[in-house]
């Protein structure tokens, strides 16, 4: 069994105090130490919780594999490839809903590139 360990409301509680406390680098830190096996992150479209910069941070001082959690979007396809995380989780997306609330409708996104 692995451990993934999501550290998006660390990037919230930061947001929300104007300030760079908590430290996502901070969080990393304690996960590498603590032996996790790889590091989620959403990057969501309104960038409520971890943001582009937190990301490329995130890949540059990772010694974790990078678990991106992502809307199916060109934007986020784009981002993807340019930070090239390990894995990649697709997730459906609103922007007005606190989180995540249903599953990826496959149907909708058969042609795929």
């Amino acid at each position: 069994m692995k451990l993934g360990v999501n550290i998006d409301h660390i990037a919230t509680l930061r947001n929300a105090r104007g300030q760079d406390n908590p430290s996502i680098l901070r969080a990393l830190k304690v996960c590498e130490k603590a032996k996790v096996d790889t590091l989620t992150v959403h990057l969501r479209e309104d960038r409520r919780h971890i943001n582009d910069s937190d990301l490329k941070l995130l890949k540059k001082h990772s010694r974790l594999p990078i678990n991106l959690e992502m809307a199916l979007t060109d934007e986020m396809i784009s981002i993807s490839k340019r930070i090239k995380p390990n894995f990649i989780c697709l997730v459906p997306e609103k922007r007005n809903e606190i989180t995540t609330e249903g599953g990826l409708n496959l149907e909708k996104f058969q042609k795929i590139n």
